[in-house]
């Protein structure tokens, strides 16, 4: 396993449909977390503290895999992200 971030950022109607769709987007995480395969997930959050866009850092088997992970996320298939990207990335500490 390596390790990813996904990385995505509310479009114009993410404050809208976030709460819509947080229930499914935790349930998506879920079977990863209860896996180990979860390192962090959690809200990005601007200046007014209001959440806009999301980071989450996990385990998966190859880039591709994360890439689909990612894309099968309700806050991706939704359209709660206007954009969003996976990157492989490393631990340092």
């Amino acid at each position: 396993m390596a390790l990813f971030v996904l990385i995505g950022r509310d479009g114009p109607r993410g404050a809208e449909l976030r709460p819509r769709h947080r229930p499914k987007h935790l349930a998506h995480l879920q079977p990863l977390a209860d896996a180990g395969r979860v390192v962090f997930a959690g809200p990005l959050l601007d200046d007014a503290g209001a959440p806009c866009g999301s980071v989450v850092v996990f385990d998966a088997a190859d880039l591709a895999t994360a890439r689909r992970l990612a894309a099968g996320d309700p806050y991706v298939a939704e359209g709660v992200f206007g954009t969003w990207e996976v990157f492989a990335t490393t631990r340092v500490f």
